[in-house]
């Protein structure tokens, strides 16, 4: 259990929460683990597996529509749920344990896919599973911090992103230079050995992890207030959309001006992660035949390279804490994109797989800010009592740039970007620039209860 020390001094009109100790911290965000391993197995293996299973380049943004989809549809919806739930497990807890349950079938079965159809099926379920889980995770982390904890709580979670995602991008490489897999050793459908078992670790990972953390850091009992403003709300799915419809009418300013950043960042991020693994075989291995060793050599090298990066971003997540607090997580942020952006440009003009890691730094310290920063600003911005809702509607203006890639690259690949992927990595450079100057006129505020705010940072 959490041992309290007292309440630190809240801002005006916060309900004032219990301190909590950085080892709890820690366990509380250890969820997050599983979480984004998850996310880091899709990441670098969802495009290569639908090419094994004979998919076009063209078309990886549209296979991957499953979670733009389900993050549009589920996480506002899940959000404004949770932020309405009463019962005996808690307010968040039981989104956390049924999403990660999906998301661990989801994962298990991936890999043994036999069409583009079933992986595509078996995508959807996963990301439904991760994005249960996702916006209650956020809230819970907001619902149990104080607000100067929250910077922390949240940064946190962008170490522990850095963490899961380097563990899983970093697993096939090491299942064959460290256990002797052959990473040539293909099932009937062209799938990886290496590239099952990955998937299976992560299956597993999802659901301990998950249940470590709201074991050993359980929600906090609601107050007699916080009862009697969810008893007081209607129930049922009709009441929950018109208050998603209410909360983007009344949505914070610093978060109207979040939304432009996040147009350009998640357009870049979303294609980024499509096409690395083409430009790479492109520039340093020589093909792009989704069946060749080199492309699984390529497939292994970013894998190697993302991994790096993200270890990278995890250590950089703790040293952003005083610098978001001294010179505002907006500025930081919009630092941390430029660097992103540098890196993705770059990135194609590498020839030699060492060459890879040098962009790499910028990626990593971009993604470093990107899973944190954005949090600070929209948690200390939101009413309280809205947190689960305001989550959800800010995972919409990630979601929506990623559906945006998949109505748009298509049509433009070949005639614009000459079929290149390398090309597609610059262009994520250019909108990482374009993050950057958006979220650099984005003030910091802190919510009250009653949903004024007020200047945190200048």
């Amino acid at each position: 259990m959490v041992q309290s020390t007292g309440t630190r001094p809240a801002h005006e009109g916060v309900i004032p929460r219990p301190h909590v100790s950085v080892l709890r911290i820690l366990e509380m965000n250890l969820g997050f683990l599983g979480l984004q391993f998850s996310f880091g197995l899709q990441q670098g293996n969802m495009s290569p597996i639908y090419s094994y299973l004979g998919a076009n380049e063209a078309a990886l943004p549209i296979l991957t529509l499953a979670g733009p989809m389900t993050g549009l549809i589920v996480q506002p919806i899940i959000g404004a749920l949770s932020d309405k739930t009463k019962s005996r497990w808690g307010r968040r807890t039981p989104y956390f344990i049924f999403g990660a349950i999906l998301c661990s079938l989801g994962l298990f079965f991936m890999p043994l896919s036999s069409s583009i159809l079933m992986a595509a099926s078996l995508l959807w379920i996963l990301d439904a599973g991760n994005n249960i889980t996702m916006e209650p995770y956020r809230a819970y982390v907001s619902d149990r911090l104080e607000p100067e904890q929250r910077q922390l709580g949240f940064l946190t979670q962008s170490a522990f992103t850095g963490l899961a995602q380097m563990l899983a991008f970093l697993s096939p490489s090491f299942m064959v230079y460290v256990l002797g897999m052959n990473m040539n050793a293909i099932d009937s459908h062209n799938i990886p050995y290496v590239t099952r078992y990955a998937f299976m670790v992560g299956a597993f990972l999802s659901l301990t992890t998950i249940l470590w953390s709201i074991l050993r850091v359980p929600e906090l009992p609601l107050t007699p207030e916080e009862e009697a403003a969810i008893d007081a709300k209607p129930k049922g799915f009709l009441p929950v959309f018109a208050e998603i419809w209410q909360a983007i009418i009344e949505m914070p300013v610093a978060m109207r001006k979040l939304a432009l950043m996040s147009l350009f960042q998640w357009y870049a991020m979303a294609a980024y992660w499509a096409y690395v693994v083409y430009s790479i075989g492109h520039s340093v291995f020589g093909t792009s035949d989704a069946v060749s060793d080199g492309f699984r050599s390529a497939v292994l090298a970013n894998g190697e390279m993302a991994a790096f990066y993200n270890g990278l971003g995890f250590l950089l997540a703790f040293a952003m804490v005083p610098l978001a607090k001294r010179f505002g997580a907006h500025r930081i942020h919009a630092f941390c994109l430029i660097l992103a952006g540098i890196g993705m440009f770059s990135l194609p003009f590498a020839s030699e797989k060492w060459m890879l890691f040098i962009p790499a730094i910028g990626i990593g310290i971009g993604w470093a800010s990107i899973m944190g920063n954005p949090y600070i600003i929209l948690s200390n911005a939101i009413p309280p009592d809205r947190t689960g809702v305001y989550m959800g509607i800010f995972n919409m203006m990630i979601v929506i740039p990623m559906l945006l890639l998949a109505a748009t690259l298509p049509f433009y690949y070949e005639p614009l970007l000459g079929g290149d992927a390398r090309n597609v990595l610059r262009l994520c450079g250019v909108c990482m620039f374009c993050a950057a100057a958006a979220v650099w006129w984005v003030k910091t505020e802190v919510a009250t209860a009653d949903g004024a705010a007020m200047a945190d940072h200048p």
